[in-house]
């Protein structure tokens, strides 16, 4: 099943490559269903219009309840206006049920509101869905102006002070706009978000609730659980984030890489290609290629691209590939990742919404400077997606939460960290040094070879066994977990896709070529024809 996903994501690739390339060649040039609305005559706090409806989950449909939620957009301004927030309970199949499974997903700037494991718990568990307030709700704090910058085909370096200046200036213009349309932007916070799940659980009667966060999701629980203690039964947070990997230092980047560098060595198919793949990318960094044909190599977005896609291992062979291709004098992969990762980037995120509830936690210190810092000349590649970020937050009307609540605290919730251990997002080290140790109820599991996540999908079946017995029992079983070994053999890398890409576009090229021709030959006949039957 993964391999037919990996293809089938390979193909996808190849798919975007042409439409870019035709893009390109032409010089042409996400939001989903409309937000739903405050019903009329709502209070805040009421849980209004409870229906029975069908939730979708795979290719099975399960009985639920459909709601929506009525808060203040502020709760500490008393004149704030009202918005609408959507919640879903998926009914557990079972008797007797235990307690619910409230979902906190990942971003910030994604949905809440899809979950693809409803089967796992859903014999023992309802599972419940609300969604974040700026992105599921009656207020979505996207952002055009960012997106278009983010989408632009920018000459400019990505990680260079004149782009990211752009991004920045994309982001003010979109919270004025946002706050010109009546939006206040100080109640897109964390404590606001964790503030409606609380108001969600007492609407549906909910004497205390499970979480299961991942990524960005983990800060919404850990903090909920300094908050509403009483609230929480037990926490299940997978590739946790902390506030010490809020920003991604280069030398933890540099650590990443020098493990994926460890197992290079020990593969035959990669060490056969590099005596020391950190080494080998830390000298193709320094003298990047600046184009593959007629296609530019913009070096920050093939960094940033190479960062965010080295999170999965299914991914980062592809990258390794990329690098190893471009030392050996081939940067048709770097193209691909500039050529298509301005697309990619700009349509990741709400990116209002990630900006608000990332400043919100309050990680970023203006007196850094964050361009020099995370970028020294001896690291091998930087930090390129704090790099990034940090540009759109530092220019976001942060505000935010109390000091104390940004700060690991002690807590008695029973809790299960689960972590990979060639994460780059989410680095397992943070949790194991920083969260752990004041989890007087923890527990944390560290999956050899795993990147960001991709455990639950990989492996479905352990995955689900560890998180039902936490759930049900406290009891935390790993057993079922087999080895994972990154795989360096990728068969179709992104330097064979650039090549089938631009093959594709020439055969394209050919076949409107020859219909123009065929066209223009036939009516060149019927208008000889035309003019001998005229003559005769």
């Amino acid at each position: 099943m993964n391999n037919n996903r990996a293809t089938a994501n390979r193909l996808l690739w190849v798919v975007l490559i042409v439409v870019a390339l035709l893009a390109l060649l032409t010089g042409c040039g996400g939001s989903g269903a409309a937000p739903i609305a405050v019903p009329a005559g709502a209070q805040a706090g009421d849980l209004v219009d409870l229906k029975p409806c069908a939730y979708k989950a795979g290719n099975v449909e399960y009985a639920a309840d459909c709601s929506t939620l009525v808060v203040p957009e502020n709760r500490s301004d008393p004149g704030s206006r009202l918005i609408a927030l959507p919640v879903i309970r998926v009914r557990a199949t079972g008797s007797d049920p235990a307690e619910p499974i409230l979902k906190l997903g990942g971003g910030p700037g994604k949905s809440n509101m899809v979950t693809s494991i409803v089967p796992w718990f859903i014999e023992n568990h309802d599972i419940v869905l609300v969604g974040y307030r700026g992105i599921d709700g009656s207020t979505v704090l996207s952002c055009p102006e960012v997106v278009k910058v983010m989408g632009a085909r920018d000459r400019d370096d990505l990680l260079s002070d004149a782009a990211l200046d752009r991004v920045g200036a994309a982001y003010v213009r979109c919270a004025e706009r946002l706050r010109g349309t009546g939006v206040d932007l100080d109640g897109y916070t964390v404590t606001e978000t964790i503030d409606d799940m609380e108001a969600a659980r007492a609407g549906l009667g909910y004497e205390r609730i499970n979480l299961l966060s991942d990524s960005y999701g983990t800060n919404v629980a850990r903090i909920y659980a300094y908050v509403y203690p009483e609230s929480l039964h037990r926490s299940a947070m997978i590739v946790a984030d902390t506030p010490g990997a809020t920003i991604h230092e280069p030398q933890m980047v540099d650590e990443l890489i020098q493990r994926y560098a460890d197992l290079c060595a020990q593969d035959p198919k990669c060490s056969a290609r590099t005596d020391d793949l950190a080494e080998t990318m830390r000298e193709v960094a320094r003298d990047m290629p600046k184009r593959w044909l007629f296609l530019p190599v913009n070096a920050g977005l093939v960094k940033a691209g190479t960062y965010n896609l080295m999170e999965r291992t299914t991914e980062a062979p592809m990258i390794v590939d990329t690098w190893l291709a471009a030392a050996e004098g081939d940067a048709s992969g770097m193209a691909v990742l500039t050529l298509v990762g301005p697309r990619m980037f700009a349509r990741a995120s709400v990116w209002g919404h990630n900006a608000a509830l990332r400043s919100s936690l309050g990680q970023f210190d203006p007196t850094r400077d964050y361009v020099a810092e995370l970028n020294p000349p001896d690291s091998i590649i930087g930090s390129p997606a704090s790099t990034a970020a940090y540009a759109g937050y530092a220019a976001w009307p942060a505000n935010p939460i109390p000091e104390a609540l940004r700060q690991v605290q002690p807590s008695d919730v029973e809790t299960l960290l689960v972590s990979g251990s060639v994460d780059f997002n989410t680095p397992a080290q943070y949790a194991r040094d920083e969260l752990l140790p004041l989890l007087s109820k923890g527990q944390h599991v560290i999956l050899s070879e795993y990147g960001h996540g991709e455990f639950l999908g990989l492996q479905p079946e352990a995955s689900k066994h560890l998180l039902s017995s936490f759930y049900d029992t406290g009891v935390v079983d790993d057993s079922l977990f087999t080895h994972h070994a990154v795989d360096f053999h990728v068969g179709l890398g992104y330097p064979a896709m650039a090549k089938l890409g631009l093959v594709a576009i020439m055969l394209i090229v050919v076949v409107v070529v020859a219909v123009v021709w065929f066209v223009a030959q036939r009516g060149r006949v019927r208008r000889r024809r035309a003019v001998q039957i005229a003559h005769e």
